[in-house]
């Protein structure tokens, strides 16, 4: 009787499984059949060579801008999944710009910029891109500035020929952060003992295991110095603003946008209408059409919208979670954080 007892209730645990994976499974499968219900079928089989769709914002004639919308933190994360999707995708980005630059039915372009910067690298990335796309496309580039577009925002931005920002606009915040953790002393009072094998003395260089030397300070100031020389030539050449003024601004803190028109880092002040307004004017495109960037929803995107759907804020705790195991390496940023 025992053995047949403890059968059932063997049997009993994995039917509950079993409908548990019914469940979900099922559950999924709404979601799906609600995504397909709703879902534009032109552009979820869109061809593959067709990157992005077109978004009409002003209808016109003759002449067209462009809109590319810049998001978030200037970071370089891992690759959108079926079950990750992030704010701002970097590769993304800088494809659009490049589109933008190479299609010759596009006469102007305006970023809309509103992040408070992220990786030197990255942001260097768009500011050449950027510059590419003046010197060999011969495209104007303006820049209309949101609620944030600091350190790195504030450097993709240098190069633009017209700077617009709103008067509450936070911008500046011109230099470098390096920043880690010294946690030797929370290790010692809890007993926490950390065993380093490395081939060279500098091998851990801002481990937060110990403290760190003098010798290991000199080391990473003189990185910061020479990433803020390149920030500061790049506003040079861009703003045509001598080294001196830009060294003086460029202390690390923010500036209104009022401010920054008063003090030259930025052209006009207005919102994102105004900014188109601005370029029709200056370059004499009145009835100009304004469109802006989507990506062509394939089958992939599909299936991540449908996955984000069933699976809620898990995918931005996700994203979360990549960031944080990221930043435990010591990492140069053009970055405002308050």
């Amino acid at each position: 009787m025992e053995e047949f007892g403890g059968d059932s209730m063997n049997a009993k645990r994995w039917f509950a499984l079993l409908a548990a994976v019914v469940l979900f499974v099922v559950s999924i499968g709404f979601q799906l059949i609600s995504s397909f219900a709703t879902a534009n079928f032109e552009q979820m089989f869109a061809l593959e060579d067709k990157k992005f769709d077109e978004e009409v914002i002003e209808e016109g004639v003759g002449n067209k801008i462009v809109v590319l919308h810049l998001d978030g933190v200037i970071q370089d994360t891992a690759p959108s999944t079926l079950i990750n999707t992030t704010s701002y995708n970097h590769k993304r980005f800088l494809e659009m710009l490049d589109e933008a630059g190479k299609d010759t039915s596009v006469d102007g372009i305006i970023l809309r910029v509103n992040t408070p910067g992220g990786g030197v690298v990255e942001s260097a990335e768009i500011h050449d891109k950027i510059v590419e796309v003046q010197e060999e496309h011969e495209k104007p580039i303006y820049v209309s500035m949101g609620n944030t577009a600091a350190s790195g925002g504030y450097y993709i931005s240098a190069p633009a020929d017209k700077v617009v920002a709103h008067p509450a606009t936070l911008t500046g915040s011109i230099g470098v952060i390096m920043e880690g953790y010294d946690l030797s002393g929370l290790a010692e009072d809890l007993g926490i003992d950390f065993n380093t094998i490395k081939s060279g003395e500098y091998k851990d260089i801002m481990s937060f295991s110990r403290e760190m030397t003098d010798d290991e300070r000199d080391i990473l100031q003189s990185m910061v110095d020479d990433m803020y020389a390149d920030f500061v030539q790049v506003i040079v050449d861009g703003r045509g603003m001598s080294e001196s003024s830009v060294r003086e601004l460029g202390d690390g803190r923010v500036y209104t946008g009022k401010q920054a028109q008063e003090n030259g880092l930025v052209d006009e002040l207005g919102s994102m209408d105004d900014t188109i307004a601005m370029m029709k004017e200056d370059q004499g495109w009145e009835d100009a059409q304004v469109v802006t960037y989507n990506n062509a929803l394939g089958f992939e995107q599909f299936l991540g919208m449908s996955m984000q759907s069933v699976f809620g804020e898990n995918t931005e705790m996700h994203h979360m979670m990549e960031v944080i195991r990221e930043s435990n390496a010591p990492r140069a940023m053009y970055l405002y954080s308050n």
